[in-house]
């Protein structure tokens, strides 16, 4: 059951650092412009080695930024309900954190994925078709591996939650 914990919590934790980093770098799509290269992010755009805060209020942008701020928080309450697992609290037996913890993981990866496919669906169809040479890059990237994480983080809980389950029936009372 610990080892299942153990694994669950270290995805969780590197999964949420990926989704934040993911989340505040301006490398999700690199493209030409006017023989430059340009980066852009959820936050910022780089042009010329200069960089410029994003002031449109584009839907896709907000809905993408919006997603991976609640999947991050979704995230880091699994890694607190994770670390609660941990601890075995009398007055807790009826509530089992490991499901708990498990089940945030899931709404975590939920949330990335819709972001995930929200900026994916219309990068490639509008932003595609309007810069000639582009291509995804390494924060869009870090995007999709937190949402793995995120999935096998909720994969150990349960496990942790199956495996606890299994002993609990075991042991007569």
């Amino acid at each position: 059951m610990y080892s299942f914990m153990g694994g669950g919590l270290f995805c969780g934790i590197v999964g949420n650092i990926l989704l934040v980093v993911s989340a505040v770098t301006d490398y999700w799509m690199q493209y030409r412009l006017s023989g430059n290269y340009a980066h852009q992010g959820l936050w910022r755009y780089c042009m010329s080695n200069k960089c410029y805060l994003q002031t449109d209020s584009i839907a896709y942008w907000n809905a993408t930024r919006a997603f991976m701020i609640l999947s991050a928080m979704s995230c880091f309450a699994g890694i607190i309900t994770g670390l609660m697992s941990f601890a075995h609290f009398s007055s807790f037996e009826r509530f089992n954190r490991s499901y708990a913890a498990g089940i945030m993981f899931f709404i975590s990866t939920f949330f990335v994925l819709l972001g995930m496919a929200i900026y994916t669906g219309v990068t490639v169809h509008f932003q595609g078709r309007r810069f000639g040479d582009w291509r995804f890059s390494w924060s869009y990237i870090l995007g999709w591996v937190a949402m793995l994480m995120t999935f096998f983080a909720g994969i150990f809980y349960i496990c942790a939650y199956r495996e606890c389950e299994c002993r609990r029936g075991n042991n007569p009372r």
